[in-house]
Formats: structure tokens, sequence, C-alpha cells
């Protein structure tokens, strides 16, 4: 009879530790599960006009904006639970996406992450208030790269005639054309301004840097240039001067690199 107990109290063990067991498999592998399921996505393409414009504000997420060779605007995008709504407008060749109206009223929404291509010469006009922007391959007549808070600015290959790009913490890096009558601006509460930039451009500069002084000009550097406010501060010109470039970084620094 003692035999049996113990036999039968083994069972019950054994029992509960396959149960455990069982139980604990389960609770690992639903979170993947969910994780999968919340994940939702948008895509839509649109035919592209000979003055295309995009008009993009994001409330938080990751923007990339590509250029390339077709007349046609690729809009996909990546939607972290709870889903954001998205209703594209198009009007008169602009292409507007305005995540702030379309979910007026909602609290709590996940980020949405953006890959946009567009041709090559169209205007991108791209506002977030969270994450990281980044255009490539844009030579149309503006780019515009708006950060409220925070995230880094990344613009490369660009021979757009005016580009603004401001963001509040994070990097700002600027590779590209320095077009005859442009205007350049670039401004950041804090973080790093990185301009590379072809040596024969031509522009008139203000760079401002009141906390940090550091403004390093590289090859860029001449005797048109002008320390100001004990460094806070150059003031000159390049080549015959014929565009405009601005930039300032409050807490940060700002360098001129050649291309």
């Amino acid at each position: 009879m003692i035999c049996s107990l113990n036999n039968f109290s083994r069972i019950l063990i054994a029992r509960k530790t396959t149960i455990l067991l069982c139980l604990s498999v389960v609770f690992f592998f639903a979170p993947s599960a969910s994780e999968v399921c919340a994940q939702k996505t948008f895509s839509r393409t649109y035919p592209a006009t000979k003055n295309v414009r995009l008009q993009l504000l994001n409330r938080s997420g990751t923007v990339t904006v590509e250029g390339w060779d077709r007349q046609e605007i690729s809009v996909s995008a990546y939607l972290e639970a709870p889903a954001a709504n998205i209703a594209p407008q198009s009007l008169s060749g602009t292409i507007y996406i305005d995540l702030v109206k379309d979910n007026q009223g909602r609290n709590g929404i996940g980020n949405v992450n953006f890959r946009i291509r567009v041709p090559r010469l169209a205007n991108v006009d791209i506002e977030t208030r969270i994450g990281n922007l980044s255009v490539t391959n844009i030579s149309g007549g503006l780019v515009r790269a708006f950060i409220t808070t925070e995230g880094d600015i990344t613009l490369t290959n660009i021979g757009a005639g005016a580009v603004d790009a401001q963001n509040g913490i994070g990097d700002i890096f600027y590779d590209g054309e320095i077009r005859n009558g442009g205007t350049y601006r670039f401004t950041s509460m804090r973080g790093n301004i990185n301009l590379r930039i072809p040596f024969e451009s031509s522009f008139r500069l203000m760079a401002t840097a009141p906390s940090t002084r550091n403004i390093s000009l590289g090859s860029f550097a001449s005797s048109e240039m002008t320390l100001v406010g004990d460094g806070r501060r150059v003031v000159g010109r390049f080549g015959s001067g014929s565009s405009s470039l601005t930039v300032t970084n409050q807490r940060g620094s700002i360098s001129f690199i050649r291309r």
C-alpha cells in the first residue's frame, strides 16, 4: 500500500511538471504571435504630374524618401499597434498625408514608418514630431525636413534649389549641391550639423553656435570669413556669394566638409 501511494505521488508530480512546462511554452510564444498580428501595412501608388509635391505630416516614426526615375509616387507604411488611420489626398499634383488630422482625438497611436519613392524632380516637404528623417536623390525645387522634438535628419545626393532642415535634438547631415541663387538653412537645438558640399560652391554664410563656439569651416575657411562675438558666429562669403547659407546650432557643432 505504501508503494502504491508513493507511485501515485510520483505520477501526480510528473503530471504537474508536464502541465507547468506546457504553460511555460504557451507563455513564451504568445507575445511573438501578438506582435505579428499587430503589424499592419499600407501601400498605395499615385501617378506623378510634371510638378509633383509631397507633403507629409507624421506624429512619430521613421520617414525615408527616395528619388527614382519612375513618374509615379509609391507610398508604403508600416503601422505599429495601435494602428493609426491614414487617409492620403491627391489634389492638384500634391500628395497630402496628414496623420495629425487623420487621428485627431486619438491618444497613444503607434509609430508609422514610411518608405516613399518619388520622381527625382519632386518637391519634398516632410514634418514629424519624433523620429528620423532621410531624403535621398532629390533634385527638385524644394526639400524641407522638419522634426519638432527629437530625431536625426539625413539628406544625401540633394540638388534642390531650396533646402530647409530643422530639428530639436538630433544630428543633421547634408550631402548635396549648393545651387546658384539657392537658399539653404539648417537649424538644430542640440546635435551635430555636418555639411558636405562641393568646393566650387558659391554662398554667403552666416553660421552660429552660441553655446559651443564649435564652427569648423575646413577647406572653406578664407580671408572672406570673419569671426563675430568671440567665435560664436562666422559670417562671410565663399566664391561669388550667389547663394544664401544659414546654419544655426544652439548647443552643438557645425562642420563643413569638402565634397
